[in-house]
Formats: structure tokens, sequence, C-alpha cells
């Protein structure tokens, strides 16, 4: 009953398959390649400090690794937790095939349990001699992979949840996107509220060190070692077909060649406009994840900005499951007399009814010690002008990760405010100390507020918790979860029942 033992309490281990990993490194020459040419004279009147430009549109943010890709001469680093299979999945991994085609080297890095289904077509991506492609921590049993969360839990509930993208080492992408069409405003069911940074300079550097790190770690395997044949030209070839095919019939609502045309008149505009600050990108470490130890530097670093705090923290969260400590922090900020406000997803937006309800748990306590609390309401309209058409009436969901200190800095990255990122995942972000980069973040975190777009929580003189917005005009007040049936909130109120708020 040992194994019985082991897998109750999450501790068991299977080691990964020990396949050969070539080391390599981001490469080292970025002033020498256009990106890093184009920036690069903006950097040095800027000595010491880099350049950021907040992506807080979805159509924005999709185009920009587009250009990031096409104007790639030597390398692109690619880290991404989700990669859909879908049409602006498909779109970005064809400009990045084009880039392997003209030499760049391609290093793409994944986490893996959701994409089993898809080996063999990273495997046959994998086959050009320009692209690598690595999974992180991936599962040992790729056929029956229920296994492996039964018997090997403590390994494999540990995810990257890391997004990162560096082009020739001169330009990259930090922030809450992964890949797919729900992240840029073309999903015609739902779309989310996201927010990236593009930055240069100097930081970039570290971003591609971070990159090198999990690369490297020996929770990484090849695709190649994980498939059960050997892939080459022909898969490729056949892969490739079919992708455009795909792309070709799926009439994608943006108009690409158009938006990257308009993209390069406005470069210099870009360019010209960066907040230069100075940058620090936080991250976990990639080798807590195999020994099972706590991916903390993250959750640390912003535990003692916290701890600095003066007049205010502003956040926006998707998931927002905060310990009993933490509740207790918003406390002590509060009789220090420094403003908390949170932002976060309502039950009707939420798309994780586990996470809800381990927020749902704490709302209470956390009106009560002071916290200015808002949910994002899914039928807002505020954040459609980033969004195609195709879109439609989708509803609105939060998945922005930022947080503003006291105006003068910013952090934005993987990170949500619960204890999965805080003590299961790992995740990184970038830290900019700037007033006018803060309060660009500030403006558009306004945004996320006001009652048009929100529902405002608060404590009645009774106690009640009601939720309070704008709609034509009129203001309305709700004294159970807005715009949600009875089934909804009968799921989410069992959920609180269950011991799991340690995993959410």
């Amino acid at each position: 009953m040992v194994w019985l033992a082991q897998v109750l309490t999450g501790s068991a281990t299977s080691p990964l398959p020990d396949n050969p990993r070539t080391v390599s490194t981001a490469f080292g020459d970025p002033a020498s390649t256009r990106l890093g040419q184009f920036f690069g004279p903006a950097a040095d009147e800027h000595p010491g400090l880099s350049g950021f430009h907040l992506l807080s549109h979805g159509r924005e943010a999709f185009i920009v690794r587009l250009a990031l890709a096409d104007l790639a001469e030597r390398s692109l680093d690619m880290q991404y937790y989700v990669w859909d299979g879908d049409t602006t999945g498909r779109i970005i991994v064809d400009h990045v095939m084009k880039a392997a085609d003209r030499g760049v080297r391609v290093r793409l890095l994944v986490d893996d349990p959701f994409y089993k289904a898809s080996d063999s077509v990273k495997a046959a991506l994998d086959a050009h001699p320009n692209v690598e492609i690595r999974l992180f921590n991936p599962l040992t049993n790729r056929r029956w992979s229920a296994l492996d969360f039964i018997f090997d839990f403590g390994r494999v509930n540990r995810r990257m949840h890391n997004k990162l993208m560096v082009a020739d080492n001169a330009a990259a992408i930090v922030g809450g996107r992964n890949i797919g069409d729900i992240y840029y405003g073309v999903n015609t069911i739902a779309n989310y509220r996201d927010l990236d940074v593009l930055a240069v300079g100097p930081v970039v550097g570290d971003l591609s060190g971070v990159f090198d790190r999990y690369w490297n770690s020996p929770s990484t395997v090849p695709i190649a070692a994980i498939v059960d044949r050997a892939h080459g030209a022909t898969d490729l070839d056949a892969i490739l077909i079919r992708l455009r095919e795909e792309i070709a019939a799926a009439d994608y609502p943006y108009p690409i060649e158009q938006d990257l045309d308009e993209l390069a008149a406005q470069s210099a505009e870009l360019r010209d406009n960066l907040v230069w600050a100075p940058g620090q990108i936080v991250a976990d470490d990639p080798e807590t994840i195999a020994p099972g130890k706590e991916s903390d530097e993250v959750v640390a670093f912003i535990r003692g900005r916290v701890a600095e705090l003066k007049e205010e923290l502003l956040v926006e969260s998707p998931y927002f499951v905060l310990p009993a400590v933490a509740q207790a922090t918003v406390k002590a900020l509060h009789e220090r007399n420094v403003r908390v406000r949170v932002l976060t997803n309502s039950l009707a937006s939420n798309d994780m009814l586990p996470a809800h309800s381990g927020y749902a748990k704490t709302r209470r306590r956390l009106l009560e010690n002071g916290m200015e609390l808002y949910e994002l309401r899914p039928d807002t309209d505020a954040f459609r002008k980033g969004w195609s058409l195709r879109s439609g009436r989708s509803s609105a969901a939060l998945h922005t990760k930022a947080m503003a200190f006291d105006g003068k800095a910013a952090f934005i990255g993987s990170f949500n405010l619960d204890p999965r990122s805080a003590a299961i995942n790992t995740e990184a972000g970038l830290y900019i100390e700037s007033p006018e980069l803060a309060e660009k973040l500030t403006s558009y975190m306004a945004t996320g507020v006001v009652p048009a777009n929100s529902y405002r929580v608060l404590l009645d003189p009774n106690g009640a918790i009601v939720w309070e917005t704008m709609r034509n005009g009129q203001r309305l007040r709700y004294r159970d979860e807005p715009e949600t049936g009875f089934c909804r909130r009968f799921v989410a109120d069992l959920l609180k029942l269950l011991p799991i708020d340690s995993q959410l």
C-alpha cells in the first residue's frame, strides 16, 4: 500500500526519459541584426535602460508577434504554456516556419499535458533542420496519460505557465497571452482582456538567459525522443501543406498583410514612443519542478515589493485566491492607509469554476479588510475595439496578470494571485520601475473597473455581499452572483466544499 500513500500525498515521482539534449544558448550578437540596428540607436541614447511598450489590444499583440517572426534573421525563441491548434496558432506557426526556411534558428518550448494529440505535428515541424521543439515536464505515458496523473501526480501537476517570445535576442514579448484565438480577439464565443509588454534593450538579454535556463533544464525533453518513430522531410512537407490549406480555408478576420504594412510604416513612431526605464525579469527556477520544491521566486519578489508600498496597489488577476496570510496583509496595508484595488473575474465571466469558488470563500474577509473589489462583466463593450468583427457579442473574460505599485512601478507577466502560481507552476514577469509606464498601466486598468464594465463588490449596512453596476444609465444592485443561472451557482457552491484550495 506504499504506492497508494504516495499517490494520495502527491509524492510519487517517475523520472523523465533520459534522452540526450543538446545544450544551446541565445544568439550572441543582436546588434548585427535588423532588429538590433533598428532599436540600437534609441537604446544608446538611454544607457542602462530598456524600452517598453504595452500591448493591450489583441490585434496589435498578434501582429507584433508576426512582425517579430518575419523580421528575425538569426533566432526565434518561444516559450508558451498553451499553443492552440486553431487558426491563430496555425498562422503564427506558419510565420515561424517561414523564418526557419530563411535560416533562422527556431527553439520552441511548450508545456505538455494538453497537447498529446499533436505529438506527430510537433515532431514533423521539428524535422526542419532549423527547428527544435521541446516539451517541458512531459507526461511519460503518452497513451494512457491519466495514469501519470494518478501515479506521478506530484511531478505532472507542476506546469510551466511562462509566456515569452524573443527575436534575435533584440526584441521580446512577455505577458499574459498564450497562442490561440481567444487571446487575440477572434474567438466567436469568448475573448480575453489581456496584456503583454514589448521589450527592447538590455533586459532582452536577461529574458534570453531565462529562456536558456528552461530550454537546457533536465525537465525538458525533445519531441523527437517522445514520438514512436523518426519524422523526416516527407512528414514536414505534408504537415506544412495541410497547415497552409487550413489557414487559406479559415478566412481569418484580420487583414494580416495590411496590418503588417501599417506596423512597418509606424515602426519608427513605435520606437520613438517607447518608455525607457530599468527593467528586471523575475522568473521561477525550472529546476524546482523535478524535486517537488516550491517555485517561489516570483511570489517572494511580489511579497517583498508589497511590503514597501506607501500609497496604492492596483491588481488585475483572472484567478484570485489569497491564503490567510495574504488576506491579513491586505488588512495591514489598509491600516497603513495603502489603497488596495483588485479586478478579477465574476462568476459569469470566469472560465475556471473551482478557482472562482476558492476566491468566493475569501470575498467577505477581503472586503472587511479594506480591499476595493471589482469583478469583470462578461457583456462589457470596453475591450472590443481590440477584437475582430467576427467576435461579435462574444463574452469577455479577464486574463490580464498585472500589478501597479504606488504609481511608480509595474509588474506584468504570467503570475496569477493564487496558490497554483505561487507554489506549483513556474511563472515569469517583467518588473519595470517607471512612473510613465505605471501611469499607462494604471490608465489601462481604470478601464476595467468603470461601472459599465465591472461589478463593484460591496458589503451593505447589514453585512451582506452585494454587486453594483451601471446598465443603460441605470444603477443596478444584485444580491447574488450577477448574470448567472441556478445551475452555475449551485456547482460553484458545491466546489466550495472540496478541500482543493491549495491546487487552485
